[in-house]
């Protein structure tokens, strides 16, 4: 979606200089936000609600913790709806209670689907009621700007910050436009344009940039343009005022240490010292990290609260700020630990008196050898005031770090999930922070619900809630699709086995080789093992489409169409393992009885591994075809979305070349970064993944006549086909045009073309035996 004016590309110069700021963030008081939110996703509507707020909040900061919210929703005179709360966000929330209830209606991210509701809207039955169990709902991981946000429009923005508020979310990172904060505050310093722009990363790989792991544009033509960084601000300020009208405290970046080279001309006795090589690529790494114990610290630090108060207005007290992000200090000992943060968090309280520093809980995971418990206790007690830190215990599903860290020595702590409901004093929020948000949609509303339920949510009855409202726009809901829904939640949803802790990746989106590929566990380089088996999801298919058969009206409802394409595709990820297996079986077996084969012998191909490579790549073709039907799996969406941003900046070269980086080849020389941000989308599986597949196969079958497989001239033609593919351009890479308005005949396509795959075999919802 692009809005009819992309951005405004004019610069804030009149806004940004370094005014004294006020010390505290005053709250909204006006819901005509709220009414603003009711008219989108109830379009029309707005004016059907009265919206009160019940309470007089001041401005959440260190010396004011927030509260539990709480609503009600009734009906009034005249047929009006009445919806209370404590804040904004418990009436969003209220609003959503009542169209959930009410209307059986939900609105959802990755689809279109606002719905009309002619004539009066229904009154509820009796008032309806809510009450937050924790005070903060927080949202967004830093990387998720990179992974999924690089390229969002105005119009993606708004249809997220909505989702986002209607499910009750009050604290969300807002961390577009940074690059002009940092920009404005070392020109002032003293700095060129041509000394700090360099520094920057290209659009897709700025977070990485932020963290101080990465610098320079990581590949691509050119360096990030001016009109990039004015846009991208231009863009937060839309972002940050539409987040507070719907009662979402916006987390602001701060200056976390990392300066250009440069830095040594205008402050040439400035304390700095080189960060570690991340992804084992040096030359592109190892930033200059100032250290908070040198006064230009604070100065910066100053600059970037500052001049965000000033261009943004006083909207928040929350900063987020990471310095050791998959990076340590030479430095092991406590008294500097504690220095750096003490420092940290000064320059930060210089400019708002009232500062919250928001930290990622990821390094004392990532590097949990270097933080034992003694500089955990250095690092986070050099902010003694235990409520002037929130941390994001970001893999607390898999590796909790609130457990070893005792709380984080006390401080507040936001988890995800919610399995620690009750155990640690200082629990103060849910979150979502996931490195993209690419689908699992049910997995985010369970959670964001739960932050409104003092008792644990029953799973079987919520999924069922959820499936009639997703599906609310089909004339029925047949059982087999409440049945569907039953089987995802009682096994694929339900993973207990912590050494596969996410989704993972398809083998089929990596790059080939005879082994490594198969059940791969834990968290780097990407799993691979199931931990469901792979029968449940075929019977979720099949299941699905006797949904749609006895009500065919599902086939037009657009969360239907991307469910059943979702579950499709994972289908056929999971069958591609024994395509594969069966290939790589073939060629072992060729070369074990070949190996004895007197000189002279045969030397033609294998007809058996040439007929399961063509099996494999003919797979690979009706993937394709099955992701094309959905744009939601599309590269050319990702490109399009790229290309609408290159329009604006005149950055061509530099932004697709960032584009099909990210999704593929992160950087030549530290290939193990590679894949990493795999995509399951049409066109990047029939341009990229089915290429250097094919090139697998041409390897194996010459290696069968030839007796050998020379594998590093095999992998350096796959190389030198990635390389070739980054610097592809915005060229269109879906195949035949007109499949997405086919979806039901492609599918009966695939499943004729391949019985085996989806041939079902009944699953009991209750227990995982196949019948």
């Amino acid at each position: 979606m692009v809005p009819n004016r992309l951005l405004s590309l004019l610069t804030a110069t009149a806004l940004m200089s370094c005014s004294p700021v006020l010390a505290h963030a005053p709250p909204p008081t006006t819901t005509d936000g709220i009414k603003g939110l009711a008219d989108r996703l109830l379009p029309g509507q707005g004016d059907s609600f009265d919206f009160v707020l019940t309470a007089r909040n001041d401005a959440w900061s260190r010396w004011n913790p927030p509260t539990n919210d709480h609503y009600t929703v009734a009906g009034s005179p005249g047929g009006r709806i009445r919806v209370e709360g404590t804040t904004l966000s418990a009436l969003a929330r209220g609003l959503r209670h009542y169209a959930t209830e009410t209307l059986q209606l939900d609105d959802f991210w990755f689809v279109d689907n606002c719905r009309n509701v002619s004539g009066p809207l229904p009154t509820p039955k009796g008032t309806l009621t809510g009450s937050s169990v924790v005070p903060w709902r927080y949202n967004l991981n830093t990387v998720t700007f990179s992974y999924t946000f690089a390229w969002y429009t105005w119009a993606d923005w708004e249809k997220l910050l909505d989702w986002a508020a209607w499910r009750g979310v009050n604290l969300q990172l807002a961390w577009v436009g940074y690059e002009k904060i940092f920009l404005d505050s070392f020109r002032a310093l003293g700095l060129a344009d041509d000394e700090i722009v360099p520094f920057f990363s290209g659009p897709a790989f700025q977070a990485w940039n932020r963290f101080g792991n990465i610098k320079g544009s990581w590949g691509g033509v050119g360096g990030l343009p001016l009109a990039w960084i004015d846009a991208q601000f231009e863009l937060q300020r839309r972002i940050v005022a539409r987040m507070v009208e719907l009662g979402i405290t916006p987390v602001l970046p701060a200056f976390p240490g990392f300066v250009p080279d440069a830095i040594r001309r205008v402050r040439p006795s400035a304390n700095v010292t080189r960060a570690p090589v991340w992804g084992g690529v040096p030359e592109q790494s190892r930033d200059y990290f100032l250290s908070p114990l040198d006064d230009t610290f604070a100065e910066l630090q100053h600059a970037f609260v500052s001049r965000q108060m000033q261009a943004f207005g006083n909207v928040t007290n929350f900063y987020t700020l990471d310095q050791f992000n998959e990076l340590t200090t030479a430095e092991g000992d406590g008294e500097y630990l504690s220095g750096v943060s003490r420092q940290t968090y000064r320059g930060l309280t210089e400019a708002n008196p009232a500062a919250v520093w928001l930290m990622q809980g990821w390094l004392f995971y990532s590097s949990k050898d270097y933080w034992t418990q003694e500089r955990i206790d250095a690092y986070l007690g050099g902010v003694p005031e235990k409520q002037s830190m929130l941390i994001l215990d970001l893999y607390s599903e898999n590796e909790p770090q609130w457990q070893r860290t005792r709380s984080y020595a006390g401080r507040p702590w936001i988890w995800w999930p919610v399995l620690a409901l009750d155990s640690s004093d200082s629990l103060v929020g849910f979150g979502l922070t996931p490195e993209a948000y690419e689908g699992n949609e049910v997995v985010y509303d369970l959670l964001l619900d739960q932050a409104w339920s003092r008792t644990a949510i029953e799973a079987k009855s919520y999924f069922r809630g959820w499936t009639r409202r997703r599906y609310s726009e089909a004339s029925s809901i047949p059982p087999s699709l409440f049945e569907a829904w039953d089987l995802l939640r009682a096994h694929v949803y339900d993973n207990k086995d912590h050494r596969i802790p996410c989704a993972g990746v398809g083998v089929y989106q990596l790059a080939p080789s005879l082994s490594g590929l198969v059940n791969r566990t834990f968290h780097f380089p990407a799993p691979t093992a199931l931990h469901y088996d792979p029968e449940v999801l075929k019977e979720v298919w099949g299941l699905m489409l006797d949904a749609a058969a006895h009500e065919g009206s599902l086939w037009e409802v657009p969360t239907f169409q991307l469910d059943v394409v979702d579950v499709t595709r994972q289908v056929m990820s999971n069958a591609f393992i024994d395509i594969y297996t069966d290939l790589v079986r073939a060629y072992n077996d060729t070369m074990q009885i070949r190996g004895g084969s007197r000189p002279g012998g045969p030397r033609v191909p294998s007809r058996e591994v040439s007929v399961k490579g063509q099996t494999l790549l003919d797979f690979l073709d009706s993937l394709d075809l099955v992701l094309s039907t959905q744009e939601h799996f599309t590269l050319d969406k990702w490109l399009g979305d790229a290309q609408r941003w290159a329009k604006v900046t005149g950055a061509d070269e530099l932004i697709s070349f960032n584009a099909r980086s990210q999704v593929t080849v992160w950087i030549w020389e530290s290939p193990f970064l590679n894949d990493y941000s795999a995509r399951a989308w049409a066109g990047l599986t029939r341009s990229y993944y089915r290429p250097r597949w094919s090139l697998f196969v041409e390897g194996l079958k010459e290696a069968t006549a030839r007796g050998s497989l020379d594998e590093k001239a095999l992998n350096a033609k796959i190389r030198a086909f990635e390389k070739e593919w980054q610097y592809g351009g915005f060229g269109l890479e879906t195949g035949p045009a007109g499949e997405r308005t086919r979806l039901r005949d492609t599918l009966m396509r695939v499943q004729r073309q391949w019985p085996s795959v989806f041939a079902r075999r009944r699953v009991d919802a209750k227990h995982p035996q196949l019948k």
